[in-house]
């Protein structure tokens, strides 16, 4: 693939080490490679370069790296995946809940980052229409027909399981937060009653996971909220 054609992925990191690994992981897949090592640098290469996809650390030199992320949000639907340092999940919930696509923890693998990278701009390339046919791993979801199955067996659902599976799937590869599905599944009232989530995916996980205490398709991520694997990560 020639650079005029190769998609263009926007690094905005100021540490060297981790913008060599980006880059050498994401020129392996095709990408041309533009670096910035300050927010403002990266909002201009954000204008100017049309990247199909940004990498951005939130701890820049020059600004926050939510700022940057608002600032190109302003214009540009461009996927976003945040780097973070580990452990910091209101940093991931705000990153979230101001645009971002998704986040990586550092330190982070290669195919972790591949694969974020694959769910946001998937997730991009579908926004708007409605895949009626969702699949992870064993569980097939017919959003049009509203019917569950598991291995070819269908799994009855409460409508409340089904609102937050349906949620889930339409997003399948992203992290949702807490907030959210609270707000899609039950309403903007009971953003703050987590309890409900953790027993609904609870009971999820028993009707649809081969092992629920080690799930594979609904996925935890501590302190944020849940996702749903996609076909190519469910075991």
């Amino acid at each position: 693939m020639s650079e005029t054609t190769a998609p263009v992925a926007l690094l905005i990191e100021d540490e060297v080490g981790i913008r060599r690994f980006l880059r050498a992981a994401l020129e392996g897949q095709g990408f041309t490679c533009v670096e910035a090592t300050t927010g403002s640098e990266g909002i201009a290469h954000a204008a100017t370069r049309a990247p199909e996809i940004v990498l951005l650390d939130l701890g820049l030199p020059d600004m926050d790296g939510l700022d940057v992320m608002r600032r190109i949000r302003e214009w540009s639907t461009v996927p976003i995946v945040v780097l973070t340092a580990r452990g910091k999940e209101r940093e991931k919930v705000e990153a979230l809940d101001g645009g971002a696509d998704d986040y990586i923890t550092k330190p982070f693998s290669v195919l972790e980052l591949l694969a974020r990278v694959r769910a946001a701009r998937r997730y991009r390339a579908e926004s708007g229409t409605s895949a009626e046919i969702v699949e992870s791993g064993s569980l097939r979801i017919d959003m049009a027909r509203r019917r569950v199955s598991v291995l070819g067996n269908v799994v009855p659902l409460t409508p409340i399981e089904y609102r937050l599976l349906a949620t889930l799937a339409r997003y399948a590869g992203r992290v949702l937060t807490h907030e959210f599905l609270l707000r899609e599944v039950w309403g903007p009232t009971s953003t703050e009653q987590r309890h409900y989530l953790r027993v609904y995916m609870a009971q999820l996980r028993q009707k649809l996971e081969a092992d629920p205490s080690r799930p594979t398709v609904l996925m935890t991520e501590p302190g944020v909220g849940y996702r749903m694997a996609e076909a190519d990560e469910a075991g």
